[in-house]
């Protein structure tokens, strides 16, 4: 049965009817000219708002209130000649040790310890947070809301005319497309960024060639982890504000932050020295607050808990879980935690839906009450873990490629489950984090002399390299302020 012609114009008129309500013209405040966004400005502060309570509560501040003083003086320093003065901003280094750092609209901006540590200059910084400034003001993130709500707009109108848009192949093909769009349109929002970037740098008396330098040393760091993960084999990690191309070689870049420089006009300064000294003692790696890793053995001092893992398995710690994989990837074990309700043996079957007529075995795991059990998910035989040490609810899950893996890989499995216990009070001597310090290069110091001393392991000097802007093949020079990891 056809939809009678009425009626199809009717439910027509009523999604463009919704759409234009969502519309409005405002002016570009970077460029002048009016654009059509689906937000105004007092929705976008509140975004803001919503959206930095979010941030929160993934991720802690960095305890160091000297640190967050420097960056957020940097910080105003750009905002108070950029484009949207008026906005109040604020600027905060998260305790991370992911290399990046974001804007929110409305005038948040974060950077993470992580990224800092391999910054070798207060113009480097200024270049960081001035990238993710020039995002704010060009309004960046309103632009990409109303990229999407408009492509789903499109994807409500387009399948009255084509029922078939509404099928599962149907919205793989409007995916592909408005992805495309959306990388395309990122593309061209990260050089705007540089560009408003490096215009901020220079009028507020920085170097507008810091922002070349920031990208290539990002760049570096992203090579260097592509190199990393392929050893390892896992995926590379990447700065989301990174194009494909070195710096050196994208001339477009240049260009664009070249005019940037002309148009500040008063841009010059560098200063190193005020940066190192800002990050003398900054925490490298993981935190106590966020668990470390010794010697494969993961330790966790504020949760009370260490964890033993095979010494050829890798383990990432990520924001809401551990994760442990087997040197192939063939097999893994996820660990989360969760409060503590009833005992063991109901959390999980609370947790992994599990029915009366699946065997649980109550059992001690490093002196605490524990329930184990074996089960199938997804037509894939796993093994799962309660653990309860005073509040808390330690869940432990793992699994492998195929049922046979699984029975080659179970001893490690069980293994593991095993080895948790409550951490020791040598274990929490162990628990201390690396920090950077600087110290001056001696005479025919090299990297690999330095690496030989450095607690990193194998990648070491690759590390240094990169934390003192001399990768991939540079040395120290006599006397020079050098960034080492202790």
């Amino acid at each position: 049965m056809r939809n009678r012609p009425g009626k199809s114009l009717l439910r027509i008129l009523s999604a463009l009817g919704l759409g234009l309500l969502l519309v409005q013209c405002a002016e570009n405040p970077v460029t002048g000219r009016q654009q059509f966004v689906m937000m105004s400005e007092p929705d976008e502060l509140r975004v803001g708002r919503e959206g930095d309570a979010e941030v929160r509560k993934e991720y802690q501040t960095y305890p160091a209130p000297d640190l967050q003083k420097y960056v957020d003086q940097i910080g105003q320093r750009l905002a108070r000649n950029s484009h949207r003065a008026g906005l109040a901003y604020r600027f905060t280094v998260l305790d991370s040790p992911e290399v990046n750092a974001f804007a929110l609209p409305g005038g948040y901006v974060y950077i993470t310890r992580g990224i800092m540590a391999y910054l070798n200059s207060e113009a480097e910084l200024a270049a960081v947070l001035g990238h993710e400034l020039g995002h704010i003001t060009a309004r960046h993130g309103v632009q990409q809301y109303t990229a999407a709500q408009a492509a789903n707009i499109g994807v409500a109108i387009g399948s009255i005319f084509l029922p078939e848009l509404a099928s599962g192949a149907g919205q793989s093909i409007v995916n592909l497309l408005g992805n495309a769009l959306l990388s395309g349109y990122g593309r061209e929002h990260e050089l705007e960024a540089d560009r408003l970037g490096a215009e901020y740098l220079s009028r507020a008396g920085y170097d507008s060639q810091a922002m070349i330098r920031v990208i290539g040393v990002l760049k570096n760091q992203e090579l260097f982890d592509a190199e990393v993960a392929r050893q390892e084999g896992r995926e590379p990690r990447a700065y989301h504000g990174l194009f494909a191309s070195h710096p050196d070689n994208d001339t477009r870049l240049q260009q664009v932050v070249a005019e940037a420089g002309r148009l500040g006009g008063r841009g010059g300064t560098d200063s190193p020295a005020a940066l190192l000294a800002q990050l003398d003692g900054l925490v490298f790696g993981d935190s106590p607050s966020q668990g470390l890793i010794r010697n494969n053995t993961f330790l966790h001092p504020e949760l009370g808990f260490a964890a033993r893992f095979p010494q050829n398995w890798r383990i990432r710690n990520l924001a809401d879980r551990l994760v442990a994989s087997a040197p192939d990837e063939s097999a893994g074990v996820e660990l989360r935690v969760q409060e503590a309700k009833g005992a063991p043996a109901d959390t999980l079957r609370r947790v992994f839906r599990l029915g009366g007529g699946v065997p649980i075995q109550n059992q001690s795991v490093g002196g605490l009450p524990a329930a184990t059990s074996t089960l199938s998910m997804q037509g894939r035989p796993v093994r799962v873990a309660a653990i309860h040490l005073e509040n808390k609810a330690f869940l432990m899950l793992g699994s492998a490629a195929s049922p046979a893996t699984f029975q080659q890989r179970l001893a490690d499995i069980n293994g593991i489950i095993q080895g948790f216990h409550p951490i020791t009070a040598a274990e929490r001597a162990q628990a201390r984090p690396y920090t950077l310090r600087l110290t001056k290069a001696q005479p025919n110091a090299t990297y690999a002399s330095l690496a030989r001393e450095s607690p990193l392991g194998r990648h070491a000097e690759g590390y240094l390299r990169l934390l003192n802007a001399a990768y991939p093949r540079g040395e120290p020079a006599a006397g020079q302020s050098l960034k080492i990891v202790r």
